[in-house]
């Protein structure tokens, strides 16, 4: 069954009023809890304790704790062993270099072998900023959802990236779940509902319904991670201007849901994806399978358009590179265009 809206917090778009966090503290907050709800959750990294929050459950539970120095891997590979051997093991390092790195042993060690080895890739997409096109990981969905048995989690917030850790510890499969770097609105709740493989509908057409079904200025915007709320923003915009979107957040790219895209599809009649990922081999690409197995409406794409990135500021780039408000309004009207 389709939940037709999702709570999120009050003043969603007061952005001043929203509390700002990366959602790789998300993860870190997440291991400790999984590694409290059991100790066969051990956590491996690659000489990034801190970058990537896993010092807490370091902390926490010491004798669980694997510093692993710079070899991702040697990580990948340690980690798979002890997951055929009973552990829950997550390893961390940033995107770039796992799943960017050690995606043969990934593939060949935890996939292949079909152990319950969780992959957190942080500082991932473009937001990581000032670090460059080297560590701007986006490649890795398309890299993770190619292989066989792994699920991808990319979460929109650090209250879903808690929720999402916690899931994937105890869901019995190779997983990626995908961090950035970034501090970004925190817009979901304790109460928002999370469940791997399931989409959420952050905003329905139903306010405007009749409206933008008759005039056809209707669409459905399934977007994942941080950028999620970009796509909320412009979908309250729209509606200012009689377009009504709905939002959907899509945060398990593998295994896609696939009902909640077809009844977008149905709807609101044109889509629009939105991911800080290339374009090719990502959400986008994940959407648009289902749609053309199922039912074809026009789609239009957000995100890196086959290009590598570059050093600034986040919101500098995410804005030069087509992801911010703005460019997200654009791709709404014309895919509603095509539609007409």
């Amino acid at each position: 069954m389709i939940n037709k809206e999702s709570r999120l917090v009050d003043n969603l778009l007061d952005k001043s009023k929203l509390e700002m966090l990366a959602t790789r503290v998300g993860y870190g907050k997440g291991l400790v809890e999984a590694g409290e709800k059991d100790p066969r959750v051990v956590v491996l990294c690659a000489d990034l304790t801190e970058s990537t929050h896993s010092h807490w459950f370091a902390e926490k539970f010491p004798e669980r704790f694997i510093e692993m120095g710079v070899a991702e891997q040697n990580m990948a590979l340690v980690a798979s062993g002890m997951a055929n051997y009973g552990k829950i093991p997550f390893i961390s390092s940033y995107a770039t270099f796992s799943p960017g790195r050690n995606n043969e042993q990934i593939r060949t060690n935890i996939c292949l072998n079909n152990v319950p080895v969780k992959v957190a890739g942080s500082h991932a997409g473009i937001s990581v900023g000032p670090d460059g096109a080297t560590h701007q990981a986006l490649e890795d969905i398309a890299l993770m959802r190619v292989i066989p048995k792994m699920v991808v989690v990319v979460p929109c917030d650090a209250v879903e990236a808690q929720k999402a850790t916690v899931a994937v510890a105890f869901n019995g499969s190779p997983s990626y779940i995908r961090l950035a770097r970034e501090k970004s609105p925190v817009f979901t709740t304790k109460e928002t509902p999370f469940e791997i493989g399931k989409a959420e509908i952050f905003r329905s057409l139903a306010s405007g319904e009749s409206r933008s079904k008759a005039s056809g200025n209707s669409c459905a915007i399934i977007g994942c991670g941080m950028l999620l709320y970009n796509a909320l923003v412009a979908a309250e915009e729209l509606s200012k201007e009689g377009i009504e979107c709905m939002v959907i957040n899509s945060h398990t790219v593998k295994p896609i849901d696939e009902e909640i895209i077809i009844y977008a599809a149905k709807e609101a009649g044109a889509i629009v994806t939105v991911e800080e990922h290339q374009v090719n081999g990502g959400l986008g690409s994940a959407v648009a399978e289902v749609l053309s197995k199922n039912y074809p409406v026009p789609q239009e794409y957000i995100g890196m358009q086959d290009r590598f990135g570059e050093s600034g500021n986040s919101d500098e780039l995410i804005k030069a590179f087509g992801m911010d408000v703005g460019s997200i309004k654009e791709a709404v009207k014309k895919a509603i265009a095509r539609k007409k």
